[in-house]
């Protein structure tokens, strides 16, 4: 049997769209993911998957920090694509959004927000274009009662695209 990718089985995958965020120096930089996810429960961690080239992965390398603000389903399309489709390096993310800078130094996004979670990173793994970022939970705060906003909601629902450094962008075609 010859091997092959069925992209519509990859597309059932589950995954939820998540605010990334570090710094560099006093540079605050955040990106939209959807591969993140807890890893262990004692002690806490997690796990945010971020391609090589983009500037939070180099803001996390440097700081040894990094934010997850979980994104409610009403988060408007103009508020993912400032995070999700325009790089850092031309474009202040957190000039026009409401956040707090958390215990270890992150940014903590808290408009369109369910809860943040603050981690120092613990770990970081190579894996082809992305590196996997694992970090010890430090601290987490529950903002507000709603539904997280799915990546099947934001394709099917929202009509939102993959971006070309996201895991899954070459999911774009299944639908």
């Amino acid at each position: 049997m010859e091997a092959s990718i069925d992209k519509k089985a990859l597309y059932s995958l589950s995954y939820g769209l998540y605010l990334v965020c570090s710094r560099k120096s006093d540079k605050l930089n955040g990106q939209v993911a959807n591969a993140v996810m807890q890893v262990t429960a004692d002690p806490v961690s997690i796990v945010a998957c971020l391609h090589k080239e983009n500037l939070t992965t180099e803001c996390i390398k440097e700081s040894g920090i990094f934010s997850i603000s979980i994104l409610e389903e009403d988060t408007p399309m103009t508020f993912i694509g400032n995070f999700g489709f325009k790089c850092g390096r031309d474009f202040d993310k957190f000039g026009k959004c409401s956040y707090d800078i958390g215990m270890t130094g992150a940014p903590l996004v808290k408009e369109h927000t369910l809860a943040v979670i603050e981690a120092r990173l613990i770990k970081q793994v190579d894996i082809f274009t992305h590196i996997m970022f694992f970090g010890e939970v430090v601290a987490s705060c529950h903002l507000k009662e709603g539904r997280p906003l799915t990546y099947a909601h934001y394709h099917e629902v929202k009509k939102g695209k993959s971006p070309r450094n996201a895991p899954t962008f070459t999911l774009n075609e299944v639908r």
